[in-house]
């Protein structure tokens, strides 16, 4: 039986040791979203045969595997997988299977798994280039609401750092009860999560950035990197009642990452019309097309 622990900050340096340098640009794979979203998905790792093997509990209590990160073969692990599954008298369940890896489970195993997909949890990634300038007629209306933004208010742009970390927390709390959070269970899920994050924003190499209006904040917006060229928005909030908030906290911080982050993660829309109208609004330069793949018994 394979021995999992449950993830950590502590985790950090080995847990990114496996995925920065893989080239992953699926947001679950974000060590800050591992530790963040913890209280729900139960999230564990192993290490075996020198590969990162990572398991969530989804929410009929079954455990759920990501394929192995690192190098060599991944067929002898996928067995040990299924044996630890038939101890356990569970499904072997594959999540975050790209196009190309399940090519290689079809190959392998021509006739173990059903696969599925689900449109609402594919992940929106951009260039990183094209939300910071918004050059092009596609992105004419959101250079608009940055310059109406510009135009109509003197605001501050600065990095998000320790000190901001109470008043960005009174600012969520607020966003929170505007929204309707006492009626609306993820987004109380999102504000524990989001607390988790701030509380522990060193710990997680957490980036972000900050924009006040008249001393007040306006929007703040913070996130990490999934591996070395692309970097995952993890949390944008920002006030309705400016005009222009949201397209400019997105396009400040874009402009302010590193240039090593060719792209940029903004996560799924689960199915939610106006999320998902927002997101394709900003011309998406792909979605990551994950599936799940579930052993046939």
């Amino acid at each position: 039986m394979i021995s999992f622990q449950p993830i950590t900050p502590n985790d950090k340096e080995l847990i990114t040791s496996y995925i920065l340098p893989s080239g992953q640009q699926d947001c679950d794979l974000s060590f800050a979203n591992l530790c963040s979203w913890h209280f729900m998905s139960e999230s564990a790792f192993a290490v075996v045969d020198n590969r990162l093997i990572l398991r969530f509990t989804n929410e009929d209590g079954q455990h759920e595997y990501f394929m192995p990160i690192g190098d060599g073969n991944l067929i002898p692990i996928v067995d040990k997988l299924s044996e630890q599954a038939d101890a356990e008298k569970e499904p072997l369940i594959l999540r975050g299977i790209l196009p190309g890896t399940r090519e290689i489970l079809e190959q392998y195993y021509p006739t173990l798994f059903e696969y599925t997909a689900n449109r609402d949890y594919f992940d929106y990634i951009y260039r990183r280039q094209d939300l910071a300038e918004l050059k092009g007629k596609n992105y004419q209306p959101k250079r608009n609401h940055v310059n109406k933004f510009k135009k109509e208010y003197r605001f501050d742009f600065q990095p998000l750092t320790p000190e901001l970390i109470p008043e960005c927390l009174l600012f969520e709390a607020e966003w929170c009860m505007k929204h309707g959070c006492e009626e609306n269970e993820n987004i109380r899920n999102e504000r524990q999560a989001l607390t988790f994050a701030l509380d522990h924003y060193n710990e997680l190499s957490l980036s972000g950035a900050v924009i006040h209006v008249e001393g007040k904040i306006a929007a703040f917006t913070f996130g990490a990197p999934i591996s070395h060229d692309t970097f995952g928005i993890h949390f944008e909030k920002a006030d309705i009642s400016l005009d222009g908030s949201y397209s400019i906290i997105n396009q400040q911080f874009a402009a302010s990452l590193p240039e090593q982050y060719l792209w940029l993660n903004r996560e799924e829309d689960m199915g939610i019309p106006g999320l998902r109208q927002a997101k394709t609004s900003y011309h998406p330069a792909k979605l990551l097309e994950k599936c799940k793949a579930v052993k046939i018994k």
